[in-house]
């Protein structure tokens, strides 16, 4: 079971453990090694961070671990986490580290990583380096002894290349407002977007260490839908801080989640012929009128566990381009290997004015099932549909819901948590439904 990584990377208060300076060295260590075993050459890491104030001294810190080892460090700057995964791919690095603690407060950091494909490392791989960190007989790398070498090359490469993506000129007429989150998009999105011919204003756009997801960005859509409803500009998309996500507002200031996103694109992909398989990759958590409305486009879901590794993998597995989570953590696989919040911003434009219509009218025609999820608190964690007592709950509510809805139980990976989660197209149903499990469940496990 690993302890420190948890489903994107290592992430915690920057200066306390896991991320204070000594660990955070010997995961520089850690990594060199087991990146190292079997190769005759030195090994080359690419390191990228958001605008937090911790980011230099942590990027130092792990600058010294690798160079313990004799892995050489190149600085990509402040980037994006999409852009040091393409950083990684095209400069034919071995790994590539993001220090970033993404949609979390600035007093947050966190670390991941990437291997030389620009995809997030496996599983295995991290617990390698996890045990090399725990292993209390290995000593942190002193203080001092590494230094990336900086390379301003790169995030200009990145930009190029979403400017690349679709022709100039394409999103002539239009008026946008981008929310970057006091984040690594500031000196990124605004450029990419008026490159394609929008007419673009900012919020969120002036980064001083401490205020990066304060009170903006994909996750306070607030400030963007009141600026967008004024009626001056046609679209508001909102990134996090490293943006790997973007969520969208239209001219009403309604919030355009990620099922929205997958759907939009999805259809328009379907349209062109340009989505492979005719499938779409969500996790369990996308709500149901999302796979509805993707059947009667001759489109399936497929659906993976909550974690865009996941996702990935599964689309993967299926050959699907298009995945994604309702965060708004959405993959186009054609145009990158991880989620990217400016490429998708600018897959839903592309999508939208591909269809002809506005955005809020397609909107308009969209209606979330109910959903609950209730957490029950529990001692143990056995296999609920397996379960003597709760098992036979759980089936005949799935009788009751048949194809209205939908079911999904899982547990938390760091409390002691299940998570009831129940959608129907019936309110009743769903409230009626999700208390039948959770008593249930809180009758034998808590």
């Amino acid at each position: 079971m690993k302890r420190l990584f948890g489903t994107d990377g290592i992430r915690g208060v920057a200066g306390s453990y896991p991320l204070d300076a000594g660990t955070i060295r010997k995961f520089g260590l850690a990594l060199a090694a087991v990146l190292g075993r079997g190769h005759e050459r030195p090994t080359r890491v690419v390191l990228g961070r958001d605008t937090r104030e911790s980011g230099p001294w942590i990027l130092n810190a792990v600058a010294d671990g690798l160079a313990s080892r004799g892995a050489g460090a190149t600085d990509a700057g402040v980037i994006t986490t999409p852009g040091l995964a393409f950083a990684t791919q095209a400069g034919l690095f071995d790994a590539g580290v993001m220090i970033s603690a993404s949609h979390n407060p600035f007093e947050d950091n966190g670390l991941k990583v990437f291997a030389g494909d620009g995809i997030k490392i496996a599983d295995e791989v991290e617990a390698r380096v996890e045990s090399l960190i725990l292993d209390a007989g290995l000593t942190a790398p002193p203080e001092g002894e590494g230094r990336a070498a900086e390379d301003g090359s790169l995030v200009r490469r990145y930009v190029e290349y979403l400017e690349r993506l679709l022709p100039r000129g394409r999103f002539a007429g239009l008026n946008l407002l981008l929310d970057c989150a006091n984040g690594a998009a500031c000196g990124i999105a605004p450029q990419v977007f008026r490159h394609l011919g929008a007419v673009v204003d900012t919020l969120g756009d002036a980064p001083d260490g401490r205020n990066i997801n304060l009170g903006c960005g994909s996750l306070h859509l607030d400030g963007l839908a009141e600026r967008v409803r004024d009626g001056r500009f046609d679209l508001g998309l909102a990134f996090d801080g490293d943006a790997d996500r973007c969520l969208a507002v239209d001219r009403t200031g309604r919030a355009v989640d990620g099922d929205h996103i997958l759907f939009l694109c999805g259809r328009r992909l379907k349209r062109v012929g340009g989505l492979t398989g005719d499938a779409v990759v969500a996790t369990v958590m996308s709500n149901f009128w999302l796979e509805k409305r993707l059947a009667e486009e001759g489109i399936r879901l497929h659906r993976a566990p909550v974690g865009d590794k996941y996702v990935l993998e599964r689309m993967q597995s299926e050959d699907a381009v298009l995945g994604g989570e309702q965060s708004g953590h959405v993959i186009f696989r054609d145009r990158g290997t991880t989620g990217d919040g400016i490429v998708t911003g600018l897959m839903l434009l592309d999508a939208v004015l591909g269809e002809g219509d506005t955005l809020e009218a397609t909107m308009d025609g969209i209606v979330a099932y109910p959903q609950i999820l209730v957490n029950v608190r529990v001692k143990e964690k056995p296999d609920l549909r397996k379960h003597p007592a709760i098992g036979p709950v759980v089936a005949a509510v799935e009788r009751d819901i048949g194809d209205r809805g939908r079911v999904v139980l899982r547990y938390s990976g760091t409390e002691g948590l299940a998570r009831v989660m129940v959608e129907a197209d019936d309110d009743a149903l769903v409230k009626d439904s999700a208390e039948r499990i959770s008593a249930v469940i809180r009758e034998h496990l808590s």
